[in-house]
């Protein structure tokens, strides 16, 4: 037992034996380094103009009133004679160099990877060039040194001119070798390329102008693909295997023969549609959707206001000290070594990184959360244990001052402006302060959560803006659900562009229960005629079908059309699962399992996380999630499958995760005046005749058990019968699409045929059930009733 504890103390008299620079002593000192070495490469410059002037103040350096004509005055004088003079010459001038690299080092606290190896070679540099200086230009000692010319003299008198040129030579081998990876291999091959790249040029000077390729060329590129850059995995250096010398001489021989080969190319076999589709794009171009809106303008950034200091983050150095002094204090209390910590300044949050000495488990600093929390006076702190992809763990810390992110320098990046996305949304910034844009169409349905003023409106504002900014009217519809009634009525004004509605609808925002279910199931309706179309244009996607309809190769007569992004936004998903329950869940579900491929997304919000509001079919759709400030880790966990969203701080702190990995964003902040100008700025201009119009939903209690009267049947009663019973599927949609009639039409005659008995009643989103089995059958069902 003795022994033990007589070996524990060197180990920790060891640990305590440290010298370690503080954050500010590393400024001041990097700086001091930096202009120390400015001084001496002026000094330096200045000697080999000044010093002949100067012999003689040399003896005088304590005479204030003498003068030196060096530009550092009688410092300069004496520093540069002692270096260049007496020292090392013209090669005294890597000092500064290595001063002002090791300055920066401390000052930007970059750590001392690599400054040593700098030193070194730094050196070796002073040295040889010394002596090098001394021995070609002996009759200048001012470019050797003192140092240069006494070396070059002691080893002549040993070995000689030839002797000393030799050794020189070694010395620049050893530079080159070490310093510069140079092989003889890596010569051989610069050499062997720029031969073979002149007698390519020379081949094709004596070769003819016709469409010939030579095996020169071939040969050319083969050599240098077989020549790869391989990468040792253990030195990292490049590792060039040499051709083996069989390999040398086929290739050689090849080339020597220097055939000509004529390239014949094939013309593809197109169909008469095709070569339709071209001609109909030669002569008028290809179909632009834009163009029944063509003067419309973009919402300018004047409209969007720069809220906070915008000035980017300001950095508080005395709290960072203090939070980090904390976290390790706190961690120390509890036995836990730190080997690095690195803070990462966030607008609203500050990232600490920690690197736990060896042995130490994360569930002890996991455990920790609320130690920390309580050291820091923080409202709330999170720790991520590790952080993905890398090999630390990360404390988030809020910021006591956090600083506001406008939705204008989030427009304004060139990360929102250069995105090349189908539907770019710009939530807001990172950790690190980075513009955080995703893709709407790729989610592609989102799931949005959070306690009541937390930002969640904003949020939801937020991403209509980003649409704004960078789609068309014609590229993109909205259908806007708010059951609180004054969240979004903002948008009315730009309902004949952006909107879409009900035919018989007189408001474009829905605020009604009812009517959200009849949009709902219209929707339903609008995906099923869309991949009608997807499957009859035989694409996949919607992105597809739209390139294939603006190359002009699909028939608008056949009910083909340029299909918009449809975006669905419902702002209180509770408030519709209370009143109304299943009869909304079912569409929703069905939407978020089909609509992707078609251009229909959801974007749902609510309050209340709860698991009999998100049910486990909706969240298995719906892989997108952003998860605003929650009161309990039930919540959060509901929401994103993990705990986090309860330690948020609110106000536009939110947590974001696409099914991988949790990032933590501030939200832009954008104002309902700011939203207001928008929207009067679009609503201003020249719109559409009407909003986009959804197919029209008939409900269970719209009077389909009307008795219609023989006489007072449609004219296509019978056609579409026929239709009907042969295809036995009873939906408005393919009575539409076979007899080319109007969706309004098209339902009367469905409500007909239910009344005379071929088809079912009503079933939500289904099809109707077809009572009649065949042609026969119904041939025999109207002859009786007209007996």
């Amino acid at each position: 037992m003795a022994k033990k504890k007589k070996k524990s103390k060197p180990t920790s008299s060891k640990k305590s034996v440290s010298f370690r620079l503080s954050k500010q002593n590393k400024v001041i000192f990097g700086s001091l380094l930096i202009l120390l070495s400015l001084a001496l490469f002026f000094s330096f410059i200045s000697f080999y103009f000044t010093w002949q002037d100067d012999q003689s103040l040399l003896s005088e350096f304590r005479d204030r009133n003498a003068t030196a004509k060096n530009l550092l005055n009688k410092f300069g004088a004496a520093v540069s004679h002692f270096f260049m003079y007496r020292g090392f010459g013209i090669a005294s001038l890597i000092f500064p160099y290595l001063l002002c690299i090791t300055g920066l080092h401390l000052f930007l606290s970059i750590g001392k990877n690599g400054l040593l190896r700098k030193w070194i070679w730094g050196l070796v540099f002073v040295i040889w060039i010394s002596i090098a200086m001394g021995f070609f230009a002996s009759e200048m000692p001012l470019l050797g040194g003192l140092v240069g010319y006494e070396m070059n003299d002691f080893l002549q008198d040993y070995t000689g001119k030839i002797g000393v040129f030799l050794l020189l030579l070694f010395g620049l081998t050893i530079i080159m070798v070490r310093l510069f990876k140079f092989t003889p291999e890596g010569v051989a091959e610069f050499f062997k390329k720029k031969k073979a790249a002149v007698k390519n040029e020379f081949n094709k000077e004596q070769s003819s102008p016709a469409a010939t390729v030579e095996t020169e060329d071939l040969t050319t590129t083969a050599e240098e693909e077989e020549t790869p850059v391989v990468l040792d995995p253990y030195t990292h250096k490049e590792n060039i295997p040499p051709l083996s010398p069989e390999t040398q001489t086929e290739v050689k021989a090849e080339a020597e023969d220097n055939l000509e080969m004529e390239v014949e190319t094939v013309a593809e076999e197109k169909e008469e549609t095709d070569l339709l589709s071209d001609k109909l794009v030669e002569d008028f171009g290809e179909f632009d959707p834009t163009l029944e809106l063509g003067n419309y303008k973009f919402p300018p950034l004047d409209l969007l206001e720069q809220h906070g200091s915008g000035g980017g983050i300001t950095i508080n150095q005395e709290e960072l000290e203090e939070n980090k002094n904390r976290i390790v204090d706190t961690l120390k209390n509890y036995k836990i070594g730190i080997a690095q910590i690195k803070a990462t300044i966030g607008p609203t949050v500050t990232l600490y990184e920690i690197v736990p000495e060896a042995g130490v488990r994360i569930s002890k600093i996991k455990n920790l959360e609320d130690d920390i929390a309580l050291s820091l006076a923080a409202l709330g702190i999170r720790i991520i244990a590790p952080i993905p992809g890398k090999g630390t763990i990360g404390i988030e810390v809020p910021n006591k001052n956090a600083t506001t992110v406008s939705m204008r320098s989030v427009i304004a990046s060139s990360k929102f402006q250069k995105a090349e996305m189908q539907l770019p949304i710009a939530f807001g910034k990172t950790i690190s302060n980075e513009t955080f844009v995703v893709d709407l169409a790729k989610m592609p349905h989102m799931l949005m959560a959070g306690a009541t003023g937390q930002g969640k409106s904003v949020g939801l504002n937020a991403v209509l803006t980003s649409l704004l900014y960078k789609k068309h009217p014609a590229e993109v519809k909205f259908i806007l659900v708010d059951p609180k009634k004054v969240e979004l009525t903002l948008y009315n004004k730009i309902e004949r562009h952006f909107l879409a509605k009900l035919p018989d609808s007189e408001e474009a925002i829905i605020t009604d229960n009812t009517k959200v279910i009849n949009t709902l199931n219209s929707l339903c309706i609008e995906m099923d005629n869309r991949y009608e179309l997807l499957k009859l244009a035989m694409v996949r996607n919607i992105k597809e079908y739209n390139t294939k309809f603006k190359a002009r190769k699909l028939n608008p007569n056949d009910g083909h059309k340029f299909l918009p992004y449809i975006i669905l936004v419902i702002d209180e998903f509770a408030d519709l699962i209370m009143t109304a329950g299943k009869e909304v869940e079912t569409p929703i579900a069905r939407l978020a399992q089909l609509a992707r491929a078609i251009g229909i997304h959801l974007i749902i919000a609510t309050q209340r996380p709860s698991v009999n509001v998100i049910t486990g079919i909706i969240k298995a759709n719906f892989p997108a999630r952003i998860a605003f400030r929650v009161t309990s880790k039930i919540d959060s966990r509901t929401i994103l499958d993990a705990q986090g969203a309860d330690q948020l701080i609110g106000r536009g702190d939110m947590l974001f995760t696409q099914g991988n990995d949790v990032t933590r964003l501030q939200c832009a902040f954008v104002d309902t005046p700011e939203v207001a100008k928008i929207t009067e700025y679009i609503g201003s201009q020249r719109a559409y005749p009407d909003a986009h119009l959804l197919p029209e939903y008939v409900g269970e209690d719209s009077g389909t058990s009307i008795d219609y009267e023989i006489a007072d049947r449609d004219a296509m009663f019978r056609e579409a019968a026929e239709v009907i019973v042969t295809a036995q599927q009873g939906s408005a949609s393919l009575i539409q699409r076979k007899l080319k009639l109007g969706y309004n039409r098209a339902g009367r005659i469905i409500d007909q045929l239910e009344a005379a008995g071929i088809v079912g009643p009503f079933e939500g989103s289904k099809a109707r059930q077809v009572l009649v089995t065949d042609l026969y059958a119904l041939e025999q069902l109207l002859e009786n009733e007209t007996k």
